[in-house]
């Protein structure tokens, strides 16, 4: 993430909202966010907020990611994703997100991660906002 980066997350009731500001480095020569920025944005998200939605303390390598874009993200704007979790098992986790951009839907992508190893304490998300 250092070279994409920051993101920052904030907690939204049981769910984490993860975002970024959309800068030049981000943008296409169209000055609009790149797609693979926002494929990343999602798999952050996907990862974060399932980790903490469904208490897992776990790293939770990707599987699948599939995203659709529904619009232009543009340079300056303030990019969200919020994410749900469609169902976890001992192995894998299934969850979505809307990606937004000054509050216009702009992505949305479904994510299937591995659940792995054991419970580990750099992994408890909820630690961040106390």
């Amino acid at each position: 993430m250092a070279s994409t980066g920051p993101l920052y997350a904030m907690p939204e009731g049981e769910r984490i909202v993860v975002g970024f500001r959309v800068e030049a480095r981000h943008c296409n020569p169209n000055q609009v966010c790149h797609g693979g920025m926002l494929m990343t944005l999602a798999d952050m998200a996907l990862g974060l907020g399932t980790n903490y939605q469904a208490k897992l303390m776990r790293f939770l390598p990707t599987v699948n990611l599939t995203c659709d874009f529904l619009a232009p993200a543009p340079l300056g704007a303030w990019v969200e994703a919020r994410t749900d979790v469609l169902r976890t098992t001992r192995n894998l986790t299934f969850g979505q997100t809307m990606i937004s951009a000054d509050g216009v839907p702009c992505a949305r992508a479904s994510g299937i991660m591995k659940v792995a190893g054991e419970p580990d304490p750099r992994f408890r998300l909820d630690r961040l906002f106390d």
